[in-house]
């Protein structure tokens, strides 16, 4: 049996046409369209409201929290709103969630001034710097995180955790399946790329968010149930779980944001195809950053990329046999055919706009 769950960020476009970030967006902006959506009692537990108490519900705001002395957040510097799904035993149910959420999302946000709109990575700040800086206190609770030294990217990086766990999974077989997912991510990523702006204008290839991330954060990480289970790694391959649903979750983090959410379903497929595969037998146990920027700018165009991913998804179709979710790779096989992204399309309107804000009210 397969579980499936999604979150997916969403960035935004303020009153007045500006990218809602840090720089100028408060908490409290995005806070008051989240206190306005619905809260499903049921959801829980099986989702992570966490420490601050800023994930009550399917909605919430991902930033930086800002502390003081203590383990009391003073602040929470806004990245954009995210939104998660709980868990469903079929691939087009998550989807139908997030569709629905998102449906909600946009209704309130755009009644307080707010668009949404499609971003991978901020076009306008190439990193964050905390302001004011991160006084003793932060740094130390930083330290003791690796991935947490990484703020600087998440900050200005927006993109979709797909989440696929199987009931019964060892944590040998957890791990393994990991080390797999992060070994092809190179190849898979391209299906997703849309982050083609960087610091006001067009980057120089098609994923500027996997060039800068990937390799210093992880492309993939699994949930194990105690301490003793974690193989150390940075970034992080392996994490201990926070609440019992976490437990034997892979969470598939490399891809850039999709605005169809059909993508995600293709994407979910095809990650269940990679798990039942038995053929594939690359293993890494921390992403590749050179082939990633490899990929990044020159995605399916280079033929290394092209002719893994040909053999990845032929892997993955061949494993589903004949599972009724083998249908759903159909997007993927259009897009490997055409060697074609959702950059491909933003870099063409940007060309005939000229605004990198025209071209963002395009998405969704």
């Amino acid at each position: 049996m397969f579980y499936f769950g999604i979150e997916h960020e969403v960035a935004f476009l303020n009153q007045e046409g500006k990218f809602a970030d840090f720089t100028h967006t408060k908490f409290a902006d995005f806070a008051q369209i989240v206190e306005k959506l619905p809260i499903y009692p049921n959801d829980y537990p099986q989702l992570r409201v966490g420490d601050a108490g800023i994930k009550k519900k399917r909605w919430y705001i991902e930033g930086f929290e800002r502390f003081a002395d203590s383990d009391q957040p003073i602040d929470c510097l806004a990245k954009g709103i995210e939104i998660r799904t709980t868990i469903h035993t079929d691939i087009q149910g998550a989807v139908n969630e997030l569709s629905e959420s998102f449906r909600l999302l946009q209704e309130l946000a755009v009644s307080f001034g707010y668009t949404p709109v499609l971003a991978s990575f901020n076009p306008y700040k190439t990193a964050f710097e905390p302001q004011p800086p991160l006084n003793d206190f932060e740094i130390k609770q930083l330290q003791a995180y690796p991935d947490e030294q990484t703020a600087n990217i998440y900050m200005v990086s927006y993109g979709p955790d797909l989440n696929i766990s199987v009931a019964d999974m060892s944590t040998e077989k957890l791990i393994d399946i990991g080390q797999k997912l992060t070994y092809y991510s190179p190849y898979i990523v391209p299906f997703t790329y849309s982050s083609p702006f960087y610091n006001g204008s067009l980057w120089e290839g098609l994923s500027v968010r996997t060039f800068i991330r990937t390799g210093k954060r992880s492309a993939t990480l699994v949930f194990v149930e105690k301490p003793e289970q974690l193989i150390p790694s940075i970034p992080s391959l392996t994490k201990v779980a926070r609440i019992p649903a976490e437990i034997g979750r892979i969470e598939f983090k490399a891809f850039d944001s999709c605005d169809d959410f059909n993508i995600y379903a293709a994407l979910l497929a095809l990650l269940k195809g990679l798990i039942l595969d038995e053929t594939l037998q690359g293993r890494l146990t921390v992403p590749d950053a050179a082939l990633h920027q490899l990929s990044a700018r020159e995605g399916f165009d280079n033929e290394e990329i092209f002719a893994n991913a040909t053999k990845i998804l032929q892997a993955s179709e061949v494993a589903l046999n004949d599972d009724p979710d083998v249908k759903l790779l159909t997007p993927l096989k259009i897009m490997l055919e055409q060697r074609k992204s959702k950059s491909h399309e933003l870099i063409e309107k940007f060309h005939k706009l000229g605004s990198i804000e025209e071209v963002l009210r395009q998405t969704y």
